[in-house]
């Protein structure tokens, strides 16, 4: 696809930072719902990001309104060894750090009359999205080092007014996935198969890097019933969207031997070269209500499912066809439920309140390094403050407190990786609101 122009100019929206959804959704796509946990998402309809919570809610404003976001987001991933065994012929090394880190991740849309009861709205963000990051000596180096994966979506929309009560909004999402996998491969082990027991050489091993990318393309539509300013439920569904990675593999430090034989196979199990991968994005569905109890108090509820079982295994095979590596994902499918509240102590200020409970899409069984993911509960609170009847600054905190995740990972030649991960997430958010 010839989009080199418009990524130039969209550069600074890729994702950097470990997953905060489940799995590696990305939720957080305004500041403006992150003080409710994202609760009601799908009916609010506050400002333009209802493109992407629900399209059709954008019949509830009128005239030009752009909105940006920005979102601080510290995640923390700490393993504690619990028995793991060295990798063939290596030695064990070190717990690997926090595999997370702060980032920023912006949102931005823009939303405007077409004609009487038809809108347009473009929304630029990120749904999905992961990082982990370990020191390059520690003990699971031979199953992860760094695991990061990228995505660039934009979303161009229409909502139209079906009704006085009923709204319907459409969208296309045009949608690019760039990914990099690392680990150490270990040539001990191998050189030990190739030759028989031959040559005995401990603690050889480089670094194996994966990289590929794609354009795709999906969907979304919502509905949105508000029979009332008091009341309105809405609901949303993201279409799955399908990849096929192109890229490269390459690997360091790859030893020379005494026997041709071995050289050989080592040249052929680790040549750079070519490299595809097929992966496929859940679509998603969410049932949302926005409720006005009286003049200060608003109730808001979500319930969102991720097709998660669509992710089943992450293989990278050679242009020749042969398989590079396979991991056994068998994710499940899940159901992420959120509870909010709005105060409106006056007419320039609102306050916010929400919980959520986000569970895991990971298998105990199936656990990896790459997503070592578990069920995570949000808390959160935020404000939003009304300069003028033209705009508005939103702002949002969450902790997230995450399970404990345990792991028992054995790869051959990898040895296993075995022990507890310390999870949680802190996430700062803060967008304005222009309308023209």
């Amino acid at each position: 696809m010839k989009a080199r122009g418009l990524m130039s100019l969209m550069g600074s929206l890729w994702l950097v930072g470990t997953a905060h959804g489940a799995g590696f959704a990305l939720i957080e796509q305004n500041a403006s719902g992150m003080g409710n946990a994202y609760a009601g998402a799908a009916a609010v309809a506050e400002d333009a990001s209802t493109i992407f919570f629900n399209p059709a809610g954008l019949t509830l404003q009128q005239g030009t309104q752009a909105v940006a976001a920005l979102h601080a987001i510290g995640p923390s991933a700490k393993f504690s060894n619990g028995g793991s065994v060295a990798a063939t012929m290596q030695a064990l090394g070190g717990n690997g750090g926090d595999a997370g880190g702060w980032a920023a991740v912006p949102n931005l849309y823009l939303a405007m009359d077409l004609r009487p009861g038809v809108r347009f709205g473009l929304g630029i963000n990120a749904p999905f999205g992961l990082k982990t990051e370990y020191d390059p000596s520690w003990t699971g180096r031979f199953q992860a080092v760094t695991s990061d994966l990228k995505t660039l979506n934009v979303n161009p929309t229409l909502a139209f007014k079906l009704n006085d009560a009923w709204s319907l909004g459409i969208g296309l999402n045009a949608q690019q996935v760039k990914a990099e996998l690392s680990n150490k491969a270990n040539y001990s082990a191998f050189i030990a198969v190739a030759s028989g027991g031959g040559i005995l050489t401990p603690n050889l091993e480089g670094l194996g890097v994966v990289k590929g990318d794609d354009w795709s393309w999906g969907g979304n539509i919502g509905l949105l019933y508000a029979p009332s300013a008091d009341l309105r439920v809405g609901a949303n569904y993201r279409s799955a969207i399908k990849y096929k990675l192109e890229g490269t593999a390459s690997f360091s430090n790859v030893p020379v031997t005494v026997s041709p034989a071995v050289n050989a196979a080592l040249a052929a199990q680790f040549a750079a070269g070519p490299v595809t991968a097929s992966v496929k994005m859940p679509d998603t569905f969410s049932l949302s209500l926005f409720k006005a109890l009286d003049t200060r108090w608003d109730l808001l509820a979500d319930a969102t499912w991720t097709n998660w079982n669509v992710f089943k295994t992450l293989a990278v095979v050679r242009s020749s066809g042969a398989p590079l590596s396979s991991t056994a994902e068998n994710w499940k499918s899940t159901w992420r439920y959120s509870l909010g509240a709005n105060f409106h102590p006056n007419r320039n200020m609102t306050w916010r309140f929400g919980v959520a409970y986000d569970p895991t899409p990971v298998p105990d069984a199936n656990r990896t390094p790459r997503i070592p993911d578990e069920s995570r509960t949000w808390l959160a609170l935020g404000g939003q403050y009304r300069y003028s009847k033209h705009s508005a600054v939103d702002f949002g905190y969450a902790h997230l407190f995450v399970k404990d995740a345990t792991i028992n990972s054995t790869v051959a030649g990898a040895g296993t990786l075995n022990g507890t991960y310390d999870n949680h997430v802190d996430i700062l958010s803060v967008q304005y609101t222009h309308s023209f």
